[in-house]
């Protein structure tokens, strides 16, 4: 173990690190690590092209060849605002900065607009994969309806070379059918444009917030992962789960007393561990967002949400602002640290 890791987690050290989960065993799971591609998704009906585009991605970066991946995502200038996303550092109004950031922070992708990856696209897209964010909610539109609508066509993705496209559901939102069906359709042209798709599978709903914010709660989130991996995702983006309980304390939907009583605890590894096992017990990758920016804390709750997710049985973070809101070298320090936890051999599957 690397002290700098124990470090960072400071008093949750060991609460972390020496975790045994007893809620569902490891073997049950299918699990990241170098042959991930040839062990499960050989085995789906994903075309070759797919499958050839899937191993370019975990075939790049620092984490190359470890079935992890690590990916920096900066689609905030539309989904907060480009001033609230890089007023802390302006040199990221430049899409090149981006991909730089990326390329030199070791990532397996970079996740975008189509706007940011098609200003530097024949420069840049055969060094890193493209992952082009299709659809957006913009903050500009008042009043606001937290809608995701589609910003351009997975054929433009194709043509400027990407290797992957991701979309975002609001599950729980009065949207969320419509969401639903063009990310099945749009999902559906990039498989066969040999394409990989990755979902971010988030929550969208007041009555989601009860006596506490169910938007995070291993079984509401869980379900969306289920949904989102039945799409086809070969990749589901989720926040960290926090609690659990959304099914019981919002008093709609139906659930089991088993995924409470055995198939979850309160220990967040555990929570995180029922996340993959909604995403098919991991035939499909679960990567956990990385969070806002806070300051001073950033690298450790990064290499906290880490040590969560590769524990869990997670395939890796997909962090943005903590990265690219502060110095290009200090970026690339914190997605360095990051990989670092995936690369770390004795932090091992709980």
């Amino acid at each position: 173990m690397t002290t700098s890791i124990e470090t960072l987690l400071g008093n949750d050290a060991a609460y972390l690190l020496e975790h045994t989960s007893t809620t569902m065993d490891s073997d049950r799971f299918c699990l990241p690590g170098p042959d991930f591609i040839e062990r499960v998704v050989c085995g789906s009906d994903r075309n070759q092209r797919v499958i050839n585009n899937l191993a370019r991605l975990f075939g790049n970066g620092r984490l190359a060849g470890t079935g992890y991946v690590s990916i920096l995502p900066v689609d905030q200038g539309i989904e907060h605002s480009a001033g609230a996303s890089f007023a802390p550092n302006p040199d990221y109004f430049d899409p090149e900065n981006i991909i730089r950031l990326a390329i030199e922070g070791g990532c397996n992708a970079v996740a975008s607009t189509f706007g940011v990856l098609g200003a530097v696209a024949r420069k840049y897209a055969h060094r890193i994969p493209f992952l082009v964010k299709i659809n957006h909610n913009e903050l500009l539109s008042y009043p606001n309806s937290y809608d995701q609508v589609m910003f351009g066509g997975v054929q433009r993705a194709y043509d400027m070379g990407a290797a992957a496209v991701g979309a975002t559901i609001y599950f729980g939102s009065a949207e969320s059918r419509r969401q639903l069906v063009e990310v099945a359709e749009a999902f559906e042209k990039a498989h066969e444009l040999g394409m990989a798709t990755v979902l971010w599978c988030y929550l969208r709903n007041s009555e989601f917030k009860k006596d506490k914010d169910y938007h995070t709660s291993a079984d509401l989130t869980g379900q969306a992962n289920h949904l989102g991996v039945t799409l086809q995702a070969d990749i589901i983006k989720q926040k960290l789960a926090t609690n659990n309980g959304g099914y019981t304390a919002i008093k709609f939907g139906k659930t089991s007393p088993l995924v409470y009583d055995q198939l979850t605890s309160d220990h967040p590894i555990d929570l995180c561990r029922y996340q993959v096992a909604s995403c098919y017990m991991g035939r499909a990758g679960l990567i956990n967002s990385g969070g806002a920016s806070s300051g001073a804390s950033d690298l450790a709750e990064a290499v906290k949400t880490a040590v969560i997710n590769k524990r869990a049985g997670g395939t890796g973070l997909i962090s943005g602002r903590k990265a690219f809101q502060r110095p290009m070298k200090d970026g690339v320090e914190l997605l360095n640290r990051i990989q670092d936890v995936y690369l770390d051999k004795t932090v091992t599957i709980a």
